[in-house]
Formats: structure tokens, C-alpha cells, sequence
């Protein structure tokens, strides 16, 4: 029921409809008020102006000190890391020097060591070659003895061959005696 009473009361409002109108009474302007108001807002406008323009200055200032000390602190930093890259350069180039040096001092080292090998072996092999010529001639002159000797000795076992002989032809028979 309640629906049905809200649904009459509903229509009866669309269709009993009246146009009404508001119309708000204003005081009354003048042409003096509202160029004063004008000129006034004009002054805000450039007071307003005025203080983004100063404003936009300090920001660009702000910005610019910013990139100043930004660009000082990279350059700082670019500084700074220039002066360690040569240290670290300078420390390289000595230590490669080093092992240079040190490499090279080797190198003569072993250079002066091949030197004294060879002359040790030079000497020893001419020590060598001395004693084999010495044991080669002593060697000759032993069998020149030797065939010296020899030839003595058969001459001597001929003479004595012969001496036995002359012994044997001038003794007695065996039983004689």
C-alpha cells in the first residue's frame, strides 16, 4: 500500500509541474567599484608576477648552485680519481721496471755463468786433451820399450839358447861321470 501511495504522489509531481523561477536580488555595482577592483586585481596580477619571476630567479639560482657544486664535486672526484689512476700508473710502470731490471740482471747472471761453464769446460777438456797426449806418448814409449825389450830378450834367449848348447857339447855324457 505504502508503495502504491508513493508511486501517486510521484506521478502526480510530474505531471502538476510548475516552472519556477529564483532570481537573487544583487546591491547594486558601480563603474567606479568595479574598476577599482580591476586596477586592484591588476596589482595582485603583477605583485603576483613579480614574485614568480623572483621566485624562478631563486630557483634558477638554486638550480645553477646546484649544477656548480655538482659539476665541482665531479670535477673533485674526476681529480681525485685522475690522482690515483697516475699513482696507480706510476706504482705499475716502477714494478714492471723492477722485474726489468731484475730480469735483465738474471739474464747476465746466467750469461756469466754459461761464460765460466765454458771456460771450465774448455779447461777441462784441454786438461783432458793433455793427459790423453801424455798417456798416448807414454803409452808409445812403453811399447817402443816393450819392443826393445822383446827384441833383447830374444837375442838373449838366442844366446843363451846358444850358451846352453855350448854348456851341453862341452859336459861329459851322463853316465861318464
Amino acid at each position: 500500500m505504502n508503495k502504491i501511495l508513493s508511486a501517486i504522489i510521484l506521478i502526480s509531481f510530474f505531471i502538476l509541474q510548475h516552472t519556477v523561477i529564483a532570481v537573487e536580488t544583487s546591491p547594486r555595482i558601480s563603474d567606479r567599484e568595479i574598476i577599482e577592483s580591476l586596477a586592484e586585481i591588476r596589482g595582485n596580477l603583477k605583485r603576483l608576477d613579480e614574485k614568480l619571476d623572483t621566485v624562478d630567479k631563486s630557483l634558477n639560482k638554486r638550480i645553477d648552485d646546484l649544477d656548480s657544486n655538482l659539476n665541482k664535486r665531479i670535477d673533485d672526484l674526476d681529480s681525485n680519481l685522475n690522482k690515483r689512476i697516475d699513482a696507480l700508473d706510476s706504482k705499475l710502470n716502477k714494478r714492471i721496471d723492477d722485474l726489468r731490471t731484475d730480469i735483465n740482471s738474471r739474464f747476465e747472471e746466467v750469461g756469466n755463468r754459461f761464460d765460466t761453464l765454458q771456460w771450465t769446460l774448455g779447461l777441462f777438456i784441454t786438461i783432458a786433451l793433455v793427459i790423453f797426449g801424455f798417456v798416448l806418448r807414454m803409452q808409445w814409449q812403453m811399447h817402443r820399450r816393450q819392443t826393445q825389450m822383446e827384441t833383447i830378450l830374444e837375442t838373449q834367449r838366442e844366446e843363451l839358447s846358444f850358451i846352453k848348447k855350448l854348456i851341453e857339447k862341452f859336459q861329459p855324457p851322463r853316465g861318464v861321470l
